[in-house]
């Protein structure tokens, strides 16, 4: 590992916000002026040499290749665990298929893709695509199909709906039926600086026609028209740095909740201002009750079970002994199993799933992955699971020890003029209130939301690397934020995204792209889209216009840096 340090001269003062760090720049007030003509010169601007450690000591490597989001953490070689996350490794590198008795065997019967990387080139996050291919590398789009009177997810397609099926069976939704424009914007401002300097804004817009429909169009709330559904576009959020994040500890991300409450509104879904406390907690198969922490929604809480957990079974359909089920609808497997074609050939692919209650009953059971019984009106009532295991306990264990074990790539250039202009600016912008630059990790004994002590999924302290008190720089404060944008991420809120390694992103998976749905090209598009006049990040951009090009270009060479 190679050791960064710089010289530190002085402090200066900077704006003192909440969310930042309180030890990470000190206000040193300067003394009376001397009647000398000869003033003294301005204290040099130094960043604390600990911020080259993004992850800290344990979670950081000085690696800033095209492999700098590959790398384990020091804290993986320490705990002995190198080879556990090499074949961990494999499971994110190559595609699944259906042969049986084989390594990657269990995909389907319906998937979102065929592997990782699809959604995540070279480790990094998904790219602006100009259409939705599932195969196209970088494709990370997940579609978002809702229920516009109330924000739900239809119920007839999975919450990442599928596009790809194996035979005999038929994709849910047609995706070359899918429709992806992108439109220019204008901002209040022209998309125009004082000083001349212009900027383009896109966004995208998706349309799909019913007949791309294999399933129902169905909601909560009954059958639904496509002009009541709407749709957007969600990309892959970042794998590496996750099990730092993970080792957060809860009453931290609370107290940071309680204190942000008393300027901006917080999404009542999960947060109840007068108590100060969570509406709704995450709870896995063990019930216990944890503080929302992972992807934009903050639908998962403990890394164990959250996105990663979640992506390598239901992107792929791939069964593990804690999910002896498909990732399926109820409106899928009944419209396949009643479907003359998908019966004609089901057991020519499937000869062992024949019993004597009929091919209706078969295919039912089958895609859904449970024990079913047929009611008096023809339905079924699901029960056990049931599905063949494909992802045995050693190997999803040695998955999650990679997944917890990724490391974040070192700030670089922090000793530059220029970055520790766009620093100073960060902080004095107000960008870091969200943004918070540090947190320092608790004890990181690891949590597992599936532990219910007979599960043999349940994963403990020795089992997985772990970070404990490390002040680590992710950048990001994990809460939810509005930035009403057109055509916005669905609800509206989205928690604020780690900027940590994000500069390497050009290097490493060959884009830029940022937001949730990639639609700002560079870092200076990302800033403008914060600018609607409702946005919690308002007066940010609004400050970040007065600037001169010089300080906005620092501003965006310091974001790159870290």
């Amino acid at each position: 590992m190679r050791y960064i340090k710089i010289h530190i001269f002085a402090l200066v003062a900077c704006l003192a916000l909440a969310a930042c760090d309180d030890n990470e720049i000190n206000i040193t007030p300067q003394p009376t002026p001397d009647p000398d003509p000869t003033p003294d010169p301005e204290p040099e601007y130094v960043i604390n040499e600990e911020e080259y450690y993004s992850g800290g000591e344990l979670g950081t490597v000085f690696n800033a290749s095209s492999y700098a989001f590959a790398q384990p953490t020091p804290a993986v070689e320490n705990a002995g665990m190198h080879q556990s996350f090499m074949n961990g490794e494999r499971f994110f590198e190559r595609d699944f298929h259906q042969t049986k008795g084989t390594l990657f065997e269990g995909l389907g019967p319906l998937m979102v893709r065929n592997g990782c990387l699809y959604c995540h080139p070279n480790y990094g996050y998904g790219k602006r695509m100009d259409r939705y291919k599932a195969t196209d590398g970088g494709n990370g789009y997940l579609l978002v199909f809702y229920d516009k009177s109330d924000d739900s997810y239809l119920t007839s397609l999975t919450g990442m709906p599928q596009t790809l099926a194996v035979k005999p069976f038929k994709a849910p939704l047609d995706e070359n039926q899918i429709n992806i424009q992108w439109l220019e914007y204008t901002d209040e401002w022209g998309n125009k600086f004082a000083d001349g300097e212009t900027y383009s804004l896109i966004y995208p817009e998706v349309t799909v026609p019913e007949s791309a429909f294999y399933v129902p169009i169905q909601s909560r709330n009954g059958t639904l028209t496509m002009d009541q559904v709407g749709i957007r576009l969600e990309s892959t959020i970042g794998v590496y740095g996750t099990g730092l994040l993970d080792a957060i500890p809860d009453d931290s991300i609370v107290a940071q909740w309680a204190a942000e409450d008393k300027y901006v509104t917080l999404n009542p879904a999960y947060w109840n201002s007068d108590s100060h406390t969570w509406n709704s907690y995450y709870k896995g198969l063990s019930g216990e009750p944890y503080v929302r922490r992972f992807t934009y929604a903050m639908s998962r809480g403990p890394l164990l079970d959250a996105a990663g957990a979640n992506a390598i079974w239901n992107i792929t359909n791939v069964t593990r002994d804690d999910r002896r089920y498909h990732y399926m609808t109820a409106a899928y497997a009944k419209t396949a199993s009643e479907d003359p074609e998908v019966q004609a050939e089901f057991y020519n692919y499937f000869p062992e799933e024949k019993t004597d209650k009929g091919v209706r009953y078969d295919i039912y059971r089958y895609l859904m992955g449970r024990e079913i019984t047929e009611n008096e009106d023809g339905s079924y009532t699901t029960g056990a699971a049931i599905a063949d295991v494909d992802m045995t306990h050693d190997e999803y264990r040695d998955f999650m020890i990679w997944h917890r074990g990724l490391a974040v790539p070192a700030a670089r250039n922090l000793d530059k003029d220029e970055v520790k202009l766009g620093h100073k600016l960060f902080r004095e912008l107000g960008c870091a209130t969200c943004h918070r630059p540090s947190w320092t990790t608790g004890d990181d004994h690891i949590q597992d939301p599936n532990n219910t002590g007979s599960n043999v999924n349940g994963f403990s302290d020795e089992d997985m690397p772990r970070y404990p008190h490390q002040k680590i720089w992710p950048y990001t404060d994990m809460v939810q934020h509005r930035l009403f944008m057109v055509n916005d991420i669905r609800t509206g809120w989205c928690r604020t995204t780690p900027l940590w390694g994000r500069g390497l992103s050009l290097l490493v998976a060959a884009h830029q792209d940022r937001l949730h749905d990639r639609r700002a090209r560079n870092v200076l598009e990302a800033i403008m889209w914060h600018g609607s006049k409702q946005s919690d990040a308002r007066s940010s951009v609004e400050a970040f216009r007065k600037l001169s090009k010089e300080e906005r270009d620092a501003v965006v060479t310091f974001i790159n840096s870290i």
